[in-house]
């Protein structure tokens, strides 16, 4: 009974956010109704300490990033630098190859260490400008942005600094640059068989006569650029450089400047508790507010004229998105965090155990629960806290390396992770504009690609020994 509580309170989820419903009302509603059916008692406590804890402590950490990405994506579109970036990406790369672009900017972008979430919103505008001019149908956007900046540079390619490369450090002793050959290899498979559907895409919608859509129904649309000249492309990708570099230096500095862990008093008479932090769980989220900054003082230096004139309408369109964004992504994590707790998401870990293969025991179970919480990072921590001194022991039994399981545990984070629910997968369709209906379909095409590359990389460890 506790498991069909929990897949009932998920598959509620699903239908609503796949039928547009607001899942900052909808989220805590499926995860204490879960509660309800459970333990009525526990509704009350659940919605305080479970839900509403989980769901404010990550308003806490990332609403920064959400705010300042949105503002910099608006920026980087007002400016015209969008234009101008696309101008130079159509004439290298030629106009029927506006989607590699694409990709190969996102994917630019969160190998250097961006957030995906900052990366959804710099790179939109770029997007939603190159498929325009080519006529591309706006609907492939989502799947785009996600071959390029939720696939292969988020979790497979070697010494990726995104969260799903470095929770598994912890567990197995490895570093983020584990299992090199295997994850070039699911890298390639991505980026080949997730290119070859997009443009397979393509060319059907041209068939049918689609192109870009309709201007007068589309939501959520970039506007167009009114200022007397369009940047150079070398000025206008600046910015972007400038935020790249940032990042990574930042990054760097921050344990040099602060330790691994700082402490104030917020009171200059020393009355106060002090204020501790640990710097090694927090200091990314700074080092990539700190380099939006830098981004966004960049656009102004360099694109003052024509920026200053929408400034004031352009940037609260920006965070009103922003806001809603952020709840959105933080409702789901609320979610996560109460079927986590109920007796049904341990039915469904135990019951993945009965896989005998090590690797295919720990992939299935990684993606398994970061499909039922809608978060890859969320479901790979579930699933190594719980498991992973099992995980070990299987694979050293079996003679596997702990850089095989490090690969296997967070490729498989990113598979099937972006269902209907996830975060991210909403949060990009709000800021493009889309609903579940009209972008789903092609965004669930890239998930099972994403899936399905895990046991391509396994059938390859197996059949080679490769690492």
């Amino acid at each position: 009974m506790s498991l069909l509580i929990v897949l009932a309170a998920l598959g509620f989820l699903i239908l609503v956010a796949y039928r547009g419903y607001s899942v900052i009302l909808f989220a805590p509603v499926a995860a204490l109704g879960a509660v309800l059916l459970t333990d009525p008692a526990l509704v009350a406590p659940m919605f305080t300490g479970v839900f509403m804890d989980r769901m404010v402590g990550f308003l806490k950490l990332y609403f920064p990033v959400f705010l300042l990405g949105a503002v910099f994506g608006k920026l980087i579109e007002i400016s015209g630098f969008s234009r101008s970036i696309v101008g130079a990406a159509i004439r290298l790369f030629g106009p029927q190859r506006a989607m590699l672009s694409i990709v190969l900017v996102s994917g630019l972008l969160t190998y250097g260490g961006v957030s995906l979430f900052v990366v959804v919103f710099a790179v939109y505008p770029f997007a939603a400008e190159m498929f325009r001019q080519n006529n591309i149908p706006k609907r492939l956007i989502p799947a785009t942005l996600g071959v390029g900046g939720f696939s292969f540079t988020m979790d497979a390619l070697p010494g990726t600094p995104q969260i799903q490369n470095i929770i598994p450090t912890a567990f197995f002793g490895t570093d983020t640059w584990a299992a090199p050959v295997l994850g070039t290899l699911g890298s390639v498979f991505v980026l080949a068989v997730g290119m070859a559907y997009l443009e397979w895409r393509r060319r059907v919608a041209w068939r049918n006569g689609e192109g870009y859509g309709d201007p007068a129904t589309l939501v959520n649309e970039p506007v167009a650029f009114t200022g007397p000249q369009l940047a150079h492309a070398g000025i206008a990708i600046l910015p972007l450089v400038l935020v790249f570099a940032a990042n990574k230096l930042l990054t760097l500095g921050m344990p040099h400047w602060y330790g691994s862990v700082h402490s104030l008093v917020p009171s200059v008479m020393g009355n106060a508790a002090p204020v501790v932090q640990e710097v090694s769980k927090i200091g990314a989220i700074w080092a990539v507010v700190g380099a939006l900054l830098v981004g966004i003082f960049a656009v102004l230096v360099l694109a003052w004229r024509p920026v200053v004139t929408g400034f004031a309408e352009s940037t609260r369109t920006a965070i009103s998105g922003a806001v809603l964004a952020a709840m959105n992504t933080a409702s789901e994590y609320g979610f996560g965090a109460v079927i986590a707790a109920l007796p049904g998401f341990m039915v469904v870990a135990n019951a993945l155990g009965a896989i005998k293969d090590p690797l295919l025991h720990e992939a299935v179970t990684v993606t398994g629960l970061a499909g039922v919480t809608g978060s890859a990072s969320g479901g790979m921590s579930l699933a190594l806290a719980a498991m992973a001194d099992t995980f070990i022991a299987n694979a050293q039994a079996a003679g596997i390396p702990m850089e095989v399981l490090h690969r296997v545990a967070a490729m498989a984070s990113g598979g099937m992770d972006s269902l209907p629910h996830n975060g991210a997968v909403i949060t990009l369709l709000m800021v493009t504009g889309l609903t579940h209906r009209q972008a789903y379909k092609d965004i669930f095409a890239v998930t099972l690609i994403k899936t399905a590359a895990v046991f391509v990389v396994i059938g390859i460890y197996y059949a080679t020994g490769w690492v």
